[in-house]
């Protein structure tokens, strides 16, 4: 079990039991699922770059990522049906942990000039959506074998009926909000 299941059981749940007043454990939030995306427009030009971004997001999350394809043409955009444009990836259970873990304890404090994240990102269900311009703040990635950088989107999808309660959940977590002015 990683550190970050073991800390909600033991310390955050309660915590958030007594701050809502539920009756039962049951009814406090929790994180249901990770959704890590990247879009790439760029993959039409470069197949090779499509392989990488697929390796890269396999190191990051320790999940092989499925390739997800234009459901329309585009012509502005040169895309037609069926084309890869991304990769994303669901993280549930432990791997869903070690990836939040990860992203609030090393990957954030690794961003230059980093003063938090928006608690405004928040989706009026109690989701959480965040991005990183850079995929290379990421430990597992070796910056020598970069060819080229690009931004990883993450969402946080809890089982909260409030943001109130999803933003609660995630700074007892951890995750480091800006201050509210």
């Amino acid at each position: 079990m990683s550190v970050l299941a073991e800390q909600y059981r033991n310390e955050i749940l309660p915590q958030l039991v007594e701050k809502f007043n539920y009756n039962n454990v049951m009814e406090a939030p929790k994180v249901e699922k990770i959704v890590v995306n990247v879009g790439i427009g760029e993959a039409k030009e470069d197949p090779k770059l499509l392989d990488q971004v697929v390796e890269n997001i396999a190191q990051i999350t320790g999940l092989k990522p499925t390739i997800t394809r234009a459901k329309n043409s585009i012509a502005n955009f040169k895309i037609r049906e069926g084309m890869p444009i991304g990769v994303k990836v669901t993280l549930r259970g432990d791997y869903m942990y070690e990836f939040l873990y990860k992203l609030i304890n090393i990957t954030y404090p690794r961003v230059r000039d980093f003063r938090g994240v928006s608690p405004d990102a928040f989706d009026g269900r109690g989701n959480y959506s965040l991005g990183l311009n850079e995929h290379i703040v990421f430990p597992e990635i070796k910056i020598d074998d970069v060819d080229k950088v690009h931004g990883v989107e993450a969402t946080i999808v809890t089982s909260a009926e409030t943001d109130e309660e999803a933003f609660e959940l995630l700074r007892l977590m951890g995750m480091p909000f800006k201050k509210q002015s």
